[in-house]
């Protein structure tokens, strides 16, 4: 099975039954909140996903790839576990570089929206 595919069995079981095989040991990761190396500090980014935010969906509307960059364009959602439980979306994509082995050595997260914006839902759910 190509990476393709397989990204795209993991975007829709999210985050549960990620296949962190096809990350390199060092990868690097980057979102608006997050920035380091390691496929370990991915897996417990994932793990705190699975752990506190209620229902999380990953809606993936595109992948392609790009020479030797695989670009998503995806849509994360979750309930916040505080007691009106708001639903939180963030739109935004994902730029995955990959080596010469086809293993992803870079995931750079970017949103469609502010920090800010995200905390606003919380507080005036839309």
């Amino acid at each position: 099975m190509d990476i393709i595919e397989i990204l795209k069995q993991d975007y829709q079981r999210f985050p549960a039954n990620q296949t962190y095989s096809i990350y390199s040991e060092d990868v690097y990761f980057q979102d608006p909140l997050n920035k380091f190396n390691g496929v370990e500090r991915y897996k417990t980014m994932i793990k705190f996903i699975q752990t506190w935010f209620i229902d999380p969906q990953m809606d993936l509307h595109d992948i392609k790839l790009l020479g030797n960059t695989i670009k998503t364009e995806w849509t994360l959602s979750w309930n916040t576990p505080l007691p009106w439980k708001p639903r939180i979306s963030i739109p935004g994509w994902s730029e995955l570089g990959l080596n010469s082995d086809s293993l992803i050595i870079s995931h750079i997260d970017y949103w469609k929206c502010s920090r800010l914006d995200v905390l606003k839902q919380n507080i005036f759910p839309f």
